[in-house]
């Protein structure tokens, strides 16, 4: 990548390339959390992070990042307060054959309640009602680790109904979608921007022997479904902050249609800023969750609370 050179604030390999098929590895040691580091980024060219201890794994294409990337980035970090000397931030060159690598060293079959994720390398003991996807990780992050993923599929365990038909936006490697069908959902369509998000998804779907109820959109959070003619009972939205916000509209439109929202990716000290900005649509929280730090919410349009229960 021609573009970086070493700076008081990163270090570059000198023998990173721009090769199409390469990636570039960014790792910064630092004790903030890599959600949180992801949410203030917003990013869409950033493909996968991880978090190893004291130390958050970013990547991006090589072909689609540059001097403004790092800049975003340094932006990012000093609006968290990240004050660690200079040198903690590496940047790396990452042949296309070691992207896998580097993530299943890392990656461990996972419990949340009856569901149970895992890797094909990872064999499970599975009890009489479990739920088994088999997830290796790729270039769309979202192996069921994080929190604000943990929280939805602990509440699709729940809520889900045969009648609902779910929309899960911003779906990613489509774990929450796979877990709300095969929890009973009449039909279920996963939604997301980007295009390689969308292929892993299917390709997810495919080895875990899904059927048509299982479909997958290419779109944009902030904008209605390009298919009017699947009305969901049921919205789920795993995004961060900043896109919960500009998606307000869509998604209290949803909700006004008469749908369940179940939103995740808030850091505890959004959540206040995410119920006045839905409330202003006439859609209200009635229920959360919270786990490390993270929060999730399930609002309903005003004529949906009953009794006073929403507030």
């Amino acid at each position: 990548m021609a573009s970086t050179s070493k700076t008081d604030q990163f270090i570059a390999d000198d023998s990173a390339t721009s090769d199409p098929g390469d990636w570039i590895q960014v790792d910064v040691r630092t004790s903030l959390d890599a959600g949180e580091l992801l949410g203030i980024l917003n990013d869409p060219n950033v493909t996968g992070a991880w978090q190893e201890q004291e130390c958050i794994h970013l990547y991006w294409p090589a072909a689609r990042c540059g001097p403004d990337t790092w800049q975003g980035l340094r932006l990012a970090l000093i609006q968290l307060g990240h004050t660690e000397p200079a040198g903690t931030i590496t940047i790396n060159d990452l042949a296309d054959r070691d992207w896998n690598a580097e993530w299943s060293r890392l990656v461990e079959p996972i419990r949340i309640g009856l569901v149970v994720i895992r890797p094909s390398w990872k064999e499970v003991a599975l009890n009489p009602g479990d739920i088994e996807l088999i997830i290796d990780p790729k270039q769309a992050f979202g192996t069921g680790h994080h929190a604000t993923t943990q929280l939805l599929i602990e509440w699709l365990q729940q809520v889900v109904t045969p009648a609902d038909r779910v929309l899960d936006l911003g779906t990613g490697s489509g774990i929450l979608a796979m877990v709300a069908l095969r929890l009973g959902a009449a039909a279920v369509v996963g939604e997301d921007f980007d295009p390689v998000a969308i292929d892993c998804a299917r390709d997810y779907a495919q080895v875990n022997g899904f059927d048509a109820r299982l479909t997958w959109l290419l779109g944009d959070a902030q904008a209605r479904t390009a298919d009017d003619r699947f009305e969901p009972t049921l919205v789920l939205a795993n995004l961060d902050r900043q896109t919960l916000l500009g998606a307000a509209e869509t998604l209290c439109g949803y909700a006004s249609g008469g749908a369940r929202l179940l939103l995740s990716g808030l850091l505890n000290d959004q959540r206040a800023e995410i119920e006045e900005a839905y409330a202003s649509h006439g859609v209200y929280v009635k229920a959360a969750r919270e786990q490390d730090g993270w929060v999730a919410l399930e609002a309903t349009g005003m004529e949906s609370c009953e009794g006073g229960l929403c507030s």
